[in-house]
């Protein structure tokens, strides 16, 4: 890290302000979440790009933003703290920290099971973690505004071009998990839930649930494979919820990856849909900030949550 005409270093207090504002997108906000004065927090913000001898944020009446070089700058804050926090306890006896971890994904029922697992395995007295099941776009923007540190989406061969763009212009990167193979969702009471494969003739005579997309739809930001085929009935929803819902009440369906976890998901089947395509899974993050070990741990729960239902995972 550079170092402006100051005398003295970067200190640790500075680094972990800096990461809780850029998480928060606001000083007032950081600086209420640490107990500190908004002024107090202002001043060693101003300090450290001092230091640092670079503007880390972007100002607006909206908040803060990163800058090129604060995204940078963020992965050494994080892997600087982390390790710090390792060495207080193991030589010093301090607690272990605060569990920090921001989410945005797609509707996927193993991700919200690999998040459990996390959650439980984490061990921590304190955590703050969330988890947003959103839209493609939004998922996009969680991460590239770090909001959230991971995102997870798929890919195919219809909107690979168009995703892969909007994450190079955003400074992030596709790390791929597992290629699925299309399943329709249904509730165990539909008359397809029995077969062994069904048509997109099948199909034809039920309504279509899908996840809206908002103000950004788009084919390409379609959470189902598929997006331009027409159907005699649509319905858009926001949340699984209402989709199982939709499924058990009218019968309808859903096009996904045929991972679903009876745990979560007790009344909803996964049934092979015979076409020839395939969804890539995978999870986003920026390029130039390494992982923080809870990121980590909770990548290895989503491996093996999707290991477990007998899916090849890419390596």
């Amino acid at each position: 890290m550079a170092r402006g005409g100051a005398g003295n270093g970067i200190t640790l207090q500075q680094l972990r302000y800096f990461i809780e504002v850029a998480a928060e997108g606001s000083i007032s906000a950081a600086a209420d979440l640490l107990y500190v004065s908004q002024p107090t927090m202002s001043a060693a913000m101003k300090d450290l790009e001092r230091r640092a001898g670079r503007a880390l944020f972007t100002r607006s009446t909206r908040g803060i933003t990163l800058t090129a070089d604060g995204t940078e700058f963020l992965g050494y804050a994080r892997q600087v703290v982390e390790q710090a926090e390792l060495l207080e306890q193991r030589y010093l006896g301090r607690p272990p920290s605060r569990r920090l971890l921001g989410v945005s994904a797609q509707h996927y029922s193993f991700v919200v099971d690999a998040f459990v697992r996390m959650v439980k395995a984490s061990g921590a007295a304190e955590y703050e973690f969330s988890l947003r099941e959103t839209r493609t776009w939004d998922i996009i923007e969680d991460v590239r505004t770090l909001r959230s540190e991971i995102g997870i989406l798929y890919r195919n061969d219809f909107n690979r071009k168009v995703v892969d763009k909007l994450l190079r212009e955003a400074g992030l990167g596709f790390t791929p998990l597992f290629l699925a193979t299309p399943h329709i969702f249904v509730a165990r009471t539909n008359p397809l839930a029995g077969r062994e494969r069904v048509t997109l003739d099948d199909l034809e005579e039920l309504p279509r649930l899908t996840f809206d997309q908002g103000a950004n739809n788009s084919f390409y930001f379609a959470e189902e494979i598929l997006s331009t085929r027409s159907s005699k009935q649509d319905i858009r929803v926001s949340d699984r919820a209402t989709i199982f819902n939709l499924m058990i009440g009218l019968g309808g369906y859903t096009i996904s990856t045929g991972i679903v976890s009876d745990d979560l998901d007790p009344s909803i089947v996964a049934v092979p849909l015979d076409v020839d395509e395939r969804i890539e899974i995978g999870w986003i993050g920026h390029t130039s900030i390494p992982l923080t070990g809870q990121a980590e741990r909770f990548v290895a729960e989503m491996r093996a949550v999707v290991a477990g239902f007998g899916v090849e995972l890419i390596t």
